[in-house]
Formats: structure tokens, C-alpha cells, sequence
């Protein structure tokens, strides 16, 4: 492997350790030296790729606004089409892993930690991402109504709602996966099938 590749992947790996120990300790808990532990390497070798927790999990959220602007830009080249937004929220609600899903518990659980990572009062890149992503689906809509556009953003928002549905449950990150896949399809099916207002 590489040296580029290999640091790709001790990032990911920084990445992944990361957003576990926020998770099972707390963001606040968790110091560099314990990430540095988890991947074997010094706090000095980690400062190489991150100079701080925060980067870390901006670089998580980062990575989700680019993947958000990536599928923005495909659906730009797509042709009108009813059969671009049940599309476009497939890709979207399929890109989810379990490390994203294990984003999505993080970030519900400390809200706060999010509104701090604002550059400048401006949401977090993958907010924004997505919201455009969600505003051109919407003008893709036969109809557009408000509801219509609820409709919408709920369908690519239904891997946070299963997240959320699951945690007192027993389910797993499969059946999660599942449950959100059903419910984009379910709502984009809605979207298609409703008559003219």
C-alpha cells in the first residue's frame, strides 16, 4: 500500500475510533491520547492528520456534505424525471453505513456539539448540502405543494428517523437500514402516486 493510501486509511481508522469513543465515553471524555491508543499510534502521529477533536468530527461531517453535494450534482445532470427523486433518495438513505449511523446516535445525543462546530454562524457543510439537495428535488415536484415538499425532505430524512425510532429497541444496524429504505420508498411512492391539487 502506498503512503497516500496508508494515510487515507489511518484517517478513516482515526475517524471511526473516534466517533466510538464519543459515543460509548462522551465527546468531552474522550482525549487524543485515547484515540492515538485505539489505532496504535503516538498522540504526536495523530496530530499529523488532525490537530484536535473538533477537526475530527469536522471532518465527519465534512465528508457527508461532500457525498451531499456529490449526489446534488447528479441529480443536476439527470433529465426531468418522476423517476429522479425516488432516485436521488435512494442513493441518499442507501450511502448510510453503520459508521454513519453511529454519526447520526452521536450527533442526536449531543446537540449542543453540533451548534458549536458552526464556521461563522453558518450550518455545518452537510446541512447545508443537504437542504440544497432537498430544495432541487423539490423543485422537481409535479405539484410542489408545502406538503409535498414535507413529504420530501422527510423521505431523505428517514435514516435519522430510523436511528431514532430504533434506539429503544433491539433492533440492529440491518434492520435499521431496512426500515429507513422502506420508508424513503414508501413516502417517494406517496410522492409520485398523489394526484394534482
Amino acid at each position: 500500500m502506498d503512503t497516500r493510501r496508508r494515510g487515507e486509511r489511518t484517517r478513516e481508522l482515526a475517524q471511526q475510533a473516534a466517533l466510538r469513543l464519543f459515543t460509548e465515553q462522551g465527546y468531552e471524555a474522550t482525549s487524543l491520547r485515547q484515540i492515538a491508543d485505539e489505532l496504535g499510534i503516538n498522540k504526536a502521529s495523530l496530530y499529523y492528520y488532525f490537530d484536535g477533536k473538533e477537526a475530527i468530527l469536522q471532518s465527519l461531517l465534512d465528508q457527508r456534505g461532500d457525498e451531499a453535494e456529490e449526489l446534488l450534482a447528479w441529480v443536476r445532470e439527470q433529465p426531468a424525471s418522476p423517476d429522479v427523486i425516488a432516485a436521488a433518495v435512494s442513493r441518499w438513505v442507501d450511502s448510510f453505513t453503520a459508521d454513519k449511523l453511529q454519526g447520526i446516535r452521536f450527533l442526536a445525543a449531543n446537540p449542543r456539539l453540533l451548534a458549536g462546530l458552526t464556521r461563522d454562524g453558518e450550518t455545518p457543510q452537510v446541512g447545508t448540502s443537504l437542504s440544497q439537495l432537498a430544495d432541487e428535488l423539490s423543485a422537481r415536484l409535479p405539484d410542489g405543494t408545502p406538503e409535498d415538499v414535507i413529504v420530501l425532505r422527510m423521505a431523505l430524512l428517514s435514516i435519522n428517523a430510523a436511528v431514532q425510532a430504533a434506539a429503544t429497541t433491539t433492533a440492529d444496524d440491518a434492520a435499521i437500514m431496512a426500515a429507513a429504505r422502506r420508508a424513503a420508498r414508501i413516502l417517494t411512492e406517496d410522492l409520485a402516486a398523489a394526484p394534482p391539487r
